[in-house]
């Protein structure tokens, strides 16, 4: 029953972002096209709701030439394909913001869990053992207000699990709020990491091209 008021809150949100938030995406977009050469958006290959796929959207934050399809943390230097902006967007999170049209249409929710990368096999089977793929994928959730980038893959998961548990508004508003906060102070932001072990980074990139996070 609260999916369904879940989606109608997605839809009236996401509206009123899109209409709202229309400057300052105007002002970015002018940043982004200013600072380097290059499309606005990056699309991205990401796991939805039951495993289906879809593409997420996000503001170019890496220069053009970046190799394609390689791990942030594999490449040499990876600050040397970040723009200007690009580092200024990722820090505020502000590279996230049209994911907007990607809640508006259906793809994902304003909270739910992080939309995994298409090949993070082990993360996607580790939700799978909580039920954390059956619910709408998130712009912000549990997870990302307890660890974000630092959390271990099982743990990820496991918070995944807990937030399709106890999914319910009052929820869904806690981790609203805990997300303003942790945006505020960065907290959880580890530039081409995800507290995985060694090997699961070499098998499940955390990002490719100009991803930053999942």
């Amino acid at each position: 029953m609260y999916l369904k008021l879940k989606r109608l809150i997605d839809i009236v949100l996401s509206f009123l972002g899109l209409v709202i938030l229309s400057p300052v995406f105007l002002i970015l977009i002018l940043g982004i096209k200013i600072d380097s050469k290059g499309p606005v958006l990056f699309k991205q290959k990401r796991v939805g709701i039951n495993k289906t796929h879809f593409s997420i959207l996000k503001f170019r934050t890496m220069r053009i030439d970046t190799p394609k399809d390689t791990p942030t943390h594999l490449l040499g230097n990876p600050e040397q394909y970040i723009t200007k902006m690009g580092k200024f967007l990722r820090e505020t999170s502000l590279d996230e913001l049209p994911q907007v049209w990607n809640i508006f249409v259906g793809q994902m929710s304003v909270i739910g869990p992080r939309p995994a990368l298409w090949n993070q096999y082990d993360l996607i089977a580790e939700r799978d053992k909580h039920g954390a793929n059956d619910v709408p994928p998130g712009l912000t959730g549990w997870a990302q207000i307890n660890g974000r980038d630092e959390l271990p893959i099982e743990v990820k998961a496991r918070l995944d699990g807990e937030y399709v548990e106890r999914i319910g508004l009052w929820m869904d508003f806690k981790c609203f709020v805990g997300t303003i906060i942790s945006v505020m102070k960065s907290d959880g932001v580890v530039e081409g990491g995800t507290g995985m072990t060694t090997k699961n980074q070499m098998d499940n990139p955390k990002e490719t091209g100009n991803s930053k996070d999942c």
